[in-house]
Parts: structure tokens; C-alpha cells; sequence
């Protein structure tokens, strides 16, 4: 198991942040107006790929935007992805940039 910190949103440096065994993951994203975020790139560090870090990450970040009741876009393939697995946050997109 993992050892990782509460998902934090770094207003400053617009992205959504976790620490996994002192390693920094985050979603980079842009403000569109007052209630619709757009997400721009996900990153993981490599030592944690394939560990399902950046799944629980896309799932922390929507679970924040959907409390707050904001809406996204997705700029980011790794976030499209998800959302495609996972089709109940499709309720959040507005529109989806990532579209292959």
C-alpha cells in the first residue's frame, strides 16, 4: 500500500496534487469562467506508473469538481480515458478536447 497525502488543489500553480511515497503527482488544468475547469495533462511519477496512482488521482480531482458543482473539459488524454471507463463522470464534461 501505498503511502499517499489528501488531494490538495494548488490554486497557485493551477493543478490538483497528491504525494505517493514522497512523489508528486498531479492534474495540471485552466479556469474557464467560475464553474468549468479544464483539465490539461496528468503526470505520475515513473517509479509509480502502472500502480493505478493517476486512476485514483482522476478520481479524487473529479470527485472535488463534482462537490463543488463545476464542470470539465478534458484536454487530457489519460483523463478522457478514464472518463470513458468510468462513464457516470460523463455528467461533468462539457465538452471533451482529447478525442482522438
Amino acid at each position: 500500500m501505498h503511502e499517499t497525502s489528501p488531494l490538495t488543489n494548488n490554486e497557485s500553480a493551477r493543478r490538483f496534487e497528491v504525494t505517493v511515497d514522497g512523489k508528486p503527482a498531479f492534474i495540471n488544468y485552466q479556469k474557464q469562467g467560475d464553474k468549468t475547469l479544464i483539465l490539461t495533462h496528468t503526470e505520475v511519477d515513473p517509479t509509480l506508473e502502472g500502480k493505478g496512482v493517476g486512476s485514483k488521482l482522476v478520481a479524487d480531482t473529479l470527485a472535488y469538481i463534482d462537490s463543488r458543482g463545476m464542470n470539465i473539459v478534458s484536454a487530457c488524454p489519460f483523463v478522457s480515458v478514464y472518463i470513458k471507463r468510468h462513464p457516470d463522470w460523463q455528467r461533468l464534461l462539457v465538452e471533451d478536447l482529447a478525442e482522438d
